[in-house]
């Protein structure tokens, strides 16, 4: 993991209010956040991908995600981005 990364897991509770304030806060000295999505809060792909829009949603327009597996990495940009990662 790089130094300008940090991880959170995605466990049974699964997206709670706590961990997007979680999120908030790791992204104010951090760009980049590795989100692991564990067994118990289900391992599908469309679920994942679902939680990986409704964190992108409640974040705002600064961010995105890239999902790779059960993990979901995202990044804080300066700018607002669109739906297709590009910038504004």
């Amino acid at each position: 993991m790089s130094p300008g990364q940090t991880s959170i897991q995605i466990g049974k509770n699964g997206l709670t209010d706590n961990l997007i304030g979680t999120l908030k806060n790791h992204f104010i000295k951090r760009k980049n956040v590795k989100v692991s999505v564990l067994k118990s809060a289900g391992h599908d792909r469309e679920q994942v991908k679902k939680m990986s829009e409704e964190i992108i949603s409640k974040l705002g327009p600064n961010f995105t995600a890239r999902i790779v597996g059960f993990t979901i990495f995202l990044k804080k940009w300066r700018s607002p981005v669109d739906k297709r990662g590009q910038k504004r």
